[in-house]
């Protein structure tokens, strides 16, 4: 096979693609040259941590958006690969909800023993991707950071796995300007210590508000108030967390609320979401799209309808993360290996559109569940990819309802692996009563 695939990103999108690839050259097909452009030092994209913040040793944006003592806030069992289960790489179940140290294990496990590290270039940023209708090929223009060296080169086809949790959308607020005390964008969150004995108000109500205000209480924040804009969580909350209706204005270190009521702060933190960001691309090849379950323009939440030589992978709201990604790189292989036909440019539109409608009539987070239950079912079925979607699913509906009994506690429920059907041991420590995230003590047996 003469072609060449441009990969844009090594984090867990982008790892998925090259295994993607990996699989099938191991089971004969000839693949395409691949070339996987890694900005950062290492693979793993978000979940590759760094203390830094703002810039990097480069001067480029830091990608990072991950933070000390995180756990995983959904069950590692509805993110398992289908191909490689926990119980693979540490020999033995382990509980439903693993730190970062323990998840970023088995990420980057997968990766080593799959041997594709050797189509990364890392520390090198893609500055511009255009696409020649005379040629048919797209060109690439990247930067070695650590030589300040420019390159070109041309693909026939690019896969865009940069994600969409790493430019923060920042709002402003009156006065926020003299607030004296810290503010920062969850972007920029790394240490829930920073915050211990101070008056927190956390400005959101999706994931990261719900996660980083459990998190400083849990780690000593003397208050936390989380701020919604449409609506609250609504979650039976420890004491020390209240929700109040979207912070107006501020006063010195006194917050107005839509309500009229006022409380004093010592720190900000903006949960207000994530752009979807590649400046790297031609206008005519940049998805523009919001954090929804359906972005427009992709087929199969994938392909770019007006060029599909082009991929997006990862670009939904999320509630399946890893093995979505693998389904999705699964799909997109397969088209460039030509084992799928892709219909026409009017066929796909009207496809998408029938997602569209399906995802403007979701109701609830069930519902939302089955819709992208129903979007990975579809998607896999042409390919070799093999989970247990139903397992999968009825976890994260647990999870839900784990939720709803007690925020602070899901995470000391078990799930059932859908790759293996073990289900998980409870963990030795209760998450709340968990301050050592190591990979070590949560191993622990003792």
């Amino acid at each position: 096979m003469n072609k060449r695939v441009a990969i844009i990103g090594a984090g867990p999108c982008g790892l998925s693609q090259l295994r993607a690839f990996q699989q099938a050259q191991a089971r004969g097909a000839d693949i395409p040259d691949l070339v996987c452009f890694e900005r950062q030092s290492d693979w793993g994209g978000l979940w590759h941590y760094t203390w830094r913040t703002g810039l990097d040793e480069h001067g480029e944006p830091v990608h990072c958006s991950m933070y000390r003592y995180l756990w995983t806030n959904g069950p590692k069992e509805s993110l398992e690969f289908g191909d490689y289960s926990f119980e693979e790489h540490f020999g033995k179940p382990i509980p439903s909800f693993p730190p970062y140290a323990v998840l970023n294990n088995y990420i980057l496990g997968r990766a080593e023993r799959s041997d594709v590290r050797k189509y990364v270039r890392f520390g090198t940023a893609v500055r511009r991707i255009a696409w020649s209708a005379d040629t048919g090929r797209f060109t690439v223009r990247s930067t070695d950071l650590a030589e300040q060296t420019d390159r070109e080169e041309e693909f026939d086809h690019v896969i865009v796995a940069t994600g969409h949790f790493s430019v923060p959308n920042v709002p402003s607020f009156e006065g926020i300007d003299r607030f004296p005390g810290r503010v920062l964008h969850a972007h920029d969150f790394r240490d829930a210590l920073e915050f211990k004995g101070k008056r927190l108000l956390i400005v959101g109500s999706s994931y990261s508000a719900e996660d980083i205000a459990l998190q400083n209480l849990k780690y000593g924040a003397a208050s936390v108030t989380c701020s919604y804009r449409t609506g609250a969580m609504g979650f039976k909350w420890p004491e020390g967390i209240e929700e109040l209706p979207l912070v107006t204005k501020f006063e010195g270190a006194t917050a107005h609320f839509k309500d009229g009521s006022t409380r004093e702060f010592d720190a900000v933190i903006l949960c207000t979401g994530y752009q979807h960001h590649f400046p790297f691309m031609e206008d005519e090849l940049r998805l523009r799209t919001t954090n929804r379950l359906w972005p427009g323009g992709l087929y199969k939440g994938v392909m770019w309808i007006g060029n599909p030589n082009l991929a997006y992978l990862g670009m939904q709201d999320q509630y399946y993360t890893f093995s979505m990604f693998d389904a999705q790189a699964w799909y997109v292989r397969d088209v460039i290996l030509g084992r799928i036909e892709l219909p026409s440019r009017e066929d796909m539109e009207a496809d998408c559109a029938v997602w569209r409608a399906r995802e403007e009539a979701l109701a609830d987070p069930i519902q939302d569940i089955d819709f992208q239950t129903a979007y990975c079912k579809d998607l896999s079925a042409p390919t070799d990819y093999e989970i247990d979607w139903d397992v999968q699913s009825d976890n994260f509906k647990h999870w839900e309802h784990h939720k709803e009994e007690d925020i602070a506690t899901y995470r000391d429920h078990a799930h059932r692996s859908p790759v293996t059907g073990t289900q998980a041991p409870t963990h030795h420590t209760t998450w709340w009563d968990a301050l050592d995230d190591s990979l070590e003590t949560f191993m622990d047996n003792r």
